[in-house]
């Protein structure tokens, strides 16, 4: 996550060695004086990289995030009584995808402006099938047996999508707790009682959380899971500074040949793609078993077959799709609190997305707007009819760190292909053959990037004081525990009203809520100031406010903040960035010819001499 640093001689250490005049070279990359930390970032949050490194590095993204997005519509086809209508659930997934595409784009683009993707969130999925599990909700016993369900019965599709428009209604009326909060600059408000004693155990967590779920995918296939990691360490860590070369053309050196890194741009693709690749090879031959009941069975690519073959080629979502949506108030009460969980964890993924991608920590108002655009998803996707909301996604905020790519550029062509693949069908369907264990194997990697990422931000608090080890060793420990317990007595937390019982169980069974709480309530009322970490996040803010790369980095598009920069009224509205305030400075510190935002990216480890 560290800036490019510049050498004072010797030879750069180029991403594709190619002439000046090719405009749609990879940036250069340099390498830093032998004794220094040698990680850099190959793009910076505001770098374009070439098209079709664009495309690759997109991809990369679409299918880390895939698993996650795909599931949880299977996951909640079961509660929407639709377990044996493939077509429908075939239409569930285009539509989430469809919405996480326009939500990607808009949170690149009018949110936070951070390389953040958008996608569906479990935290909204156990509320829902909380709901859709009361007495009115439950599923007729006839729509169990494949025999009695016609697809095409008006009957049946009325089962269906009554469920579906409750739960829309549900999400569209929670969603506007997320976005008073966010537009309103409440978030805001709250990030200054928010430190790295609150941000590290939420982020941890993140990733620490599913470790059971990897190691469930995982061990469907040891084998293929431990290949699939393996693969990715030796690309990642290993092979990436290994040049791969590559044929290329210019009208000076004619037909040469140009040095690509191959392996720090797409890691994580090739380590998929080749698993993948492995497992495909051992189902045609019949090495792995086709009995599910024996192990291995899920290495295989051919379980969801029909999946491809039901999927329609285009198919074109659109709002109330199912219907006019309903309410619940009890449906209500449990997706704010999946929100409340979702807005906890978000403010922590900007934060990791910012350390990661080489940007300064996000301003207030780009948390305002973020935390206001993830509310405007969740409605998007209530209207829609996704059954879920939408949220960021941690995983892909740890590609950023294995790939050194940060662009934003490449989350928002994330964000088109995710709309494209909404609409094309059969396409998105292909990558349902993923097996189990090679998503497993990701997962290895990609969450304990993220449990490490969070463990970092304690780096600016004193980790010699017996305050910070409390803190942050009581919030992670507990957050473990309670869930854990909470998912083992499930009847054990009663207060005789159902409605509290539901918010407060999914709340205490959420390890993000527990861990982020804790931490926030002991790290503002236990006696203490510079242990906490705020000096060096208000002297870092004072530093890059100073740095006119920093200041138009979470500035929105399209001159919007130029615009409006003259008004002074603008500075109360809590998601609007106002230039006033540092136009003296801006007009002391000059931009230098050549220089870029890079040059000001978040060093979280500066030399000696930088003042922090």
């Amino acid at each position: 996550t560290m800036a490019p640093a510049k050498e004072n001689g010797g030879l750069d250490n180029l991403a594709f060695d190619m002439d000046e005049d090719i405009k749609d070279g990879l940036k250069e990359m340099r390498e830093k004086p032998s004794g220094e930390d040698k990680s850099k970032l190959a793009y910076c949050v505001t770098d374009t990289p070439p098209w079709y490194l664009c495309i690759a590095l997109s991809i990369q993204h679409y299918l880390t995030s895939f698993g996650a997005i795909f599931s949880i519509p299977l996951i909640l086809s079961e509660s929407l009584c639709l377990q044996h209508d493939s077509l429908s659930q075939s239409r569930l997934i285009n539509t989430i995808f469809f919405v996480s595409g326009i939500c990607t784009m808009l949170q690149v683009t009018f949110g936070v402006r951070l390389p953040i993707l958008q996608g569906g969130t479990f935290s909204l999925l156990t509320p829902a099938m909380a709901m859709l599990s009361m007495p009115e909700w439950e599923c007729p016993a006839w729509t169990y047996n494949a025999s009695l369900v016609n697809v095409s019965s008006p009957v049946f599709i009325e089962v269906w999508q009554s469920r579906m428009r409750t739960l829309q209604g549900s999400i569209m009326v929670a969603s506007l707790l997320q976005i008073v909060a966010g537009f309103s600059g409440m978030i805001g408000f709250l990030m200054r009682f928010i430190g790295p004693l609150t941000i590290a155990p939420t982020i941890t967590l993140i990733g620490l959380s599913v470790y059971q779920t990897a190691g469930a995918k995982a061990g469907s296939h040891w084998g293929i899971s431990a290949m699939t990691t393996a693969l990715i360490i030796l690309f990642s860590q290993y092979l990436h500074r290994v040049p791969i070369p590559v044929p290329a053309y210019n009208k000076h050196r004619k037909l040469h040949f140009s040095k690509f890194h191959l392996f720090q741009m797409m890691p994580v693709l090739l380590g998929i793609s080749i698993s993948w690749l492995v497992c495909y090879l051992l189902t045609i031959y019949d090495v792995l078993p086709s009995n599910p009941a024996h192990y291995g069975h899920l290495a295989r690519t051919d379980l969801k077959g029909n999946v491809v073959s039901d999927a329609s080629w285009f198919t074109f979502p659109y709002p109330g799709q199912w219907g006019m949506p309903a309410v619940s108030l009890a449906g209500v009460f449990g997706i704010m609190a999946g929100i409340i969980c979702s807005m906890a964890e978000s403010v922590g993924d900007y934060h990791a997305c910012a350390k990661l991608s080489g940007a300064p920590p996000p301003p207030r108002h780009a948390i305002n707007r973020g935390i206001g655009v993830e509310g405007l998803g969740s409605l998007l996707a209530g209207a829609f009819g996704t059954g879920n909301g939408t949220t960021s996604f941690s995983e892909n905020v740890a590609v950023l760190g294995i790939t050194k790519v940060g662009s934003r550029v490449v989350i928002f062509t994330s964000g088109v292909f995710m709309v494209l693949m909404g609409i094309l069908g059969k396409i998105g369907a292909v990558f349902t053959t993923i097996p189990e264990p090679v998503v497993g194997g990701m997962f290895m990697i990609m969450f304990g990037v993220i449990s490490a990422a969070g463990v970092s931000n304690l780096q600016f608090t004193d980790m010699n004081s017996s305050r910070t080890i409390f803190i942050f060793g009581f919030s992670l420990f507990s957050a473990l525990v309670i869930p854990d317990w909470l998912k083992k007595y499930p009847e054990s937390l009663s207060t005789g009203i159902p409605v509290i019982d539901q918010v407060v169980t999914i709340l205490l069974s959420t390890h993000m809520f527990v861990g982020g709480f804790l931490g926030f309530f002991l790290d503002n009322t236990i006696p203490g100031e510079q242990e906490r970490g705020f000096v060096w996040e208000k002297e870092e803010h004072a530093e890059f406010s100073k740095t006119p790369a920093s200041d138009k980095l979470y500035d929105l598009p399209l001159g919007i903040t130029t615009f409006f920069s003259s008004y002074s009224w603008v500075r109360f509205i809590p998601f609007c960035p106002w230039e006033g305030e540092n136009s003296d400075e801006a007009s002391v510190v000059q931009h230098q010819p050549g220089e870029d935002l890079c040059d000001g990216a978040f060093d979280p480890n500066p030399p000696a001499n930088t003042k922090l």
